[in-house]
């Protein structure tokens, strides 16, 4: 049987050893106290970071924006890497750089810690991508 009569639409898949799969999640994570950190070209830098690092969870960043107060990310990623796993290292890792690297961000929060513990995760589908990618984009504006 072709392929193009099972599919009525193009997928977005990827193959892997032995499964198929297409995983996409809309990630927000907040600054403690939702103090506005990420200003004066700093959201750039952690933007950069926050790449470098997906990169090496093998995390396919679509969608990203670095709000003063606030982080969203829409990533695509392997069944084998848990979400909460991926937002535990992309907190983690970007708080320890940032504190080494920009020691003063330290002193403006109360008790030294740079993320709120909590974050939000949402599976997206094909059919929502686009608005969920239009959504990122359209924070700052």
């Amino acid at each position: 049987m072709d392929k193009k009569e099972i599919f009525t639409h193009e997928n977005e898949v990827t193959h892997g050893r032995g499964y198929v799969y297409s995983l996409q999640y809309h990630i927000v994570w907040c600054t403690k106290y939702r103090k506005k950190i990420f200003t004066c070209g700093l959201e750039d830098v952690v933007s950069s970071y926050l790449e470098e690092t997906a990169q090496k969870l093998e995390l396919e960043i679509l969608a990203k924006e670095v709000m003063p107060d606030h982080i969203h990310l829409l990533v695509s990623c392997k069944p084998q890497l848990r979400p909460s796993d991926a937002v535990k290292v992309l907190k983690g890792n970007c708080a320890r750089w940032l504190f080494l690297n920009y020691p003063h961000i330290k002193q403006q929060l109360w008790g030294g810690h740079l993320w709120n513990p909590s974050y939000f995760v949402v599976t997206v589908s094909e059919r929502s991508r686009e608005q969920v990618t239009q959504y990122i984009e359209n924070q700052k504006k």
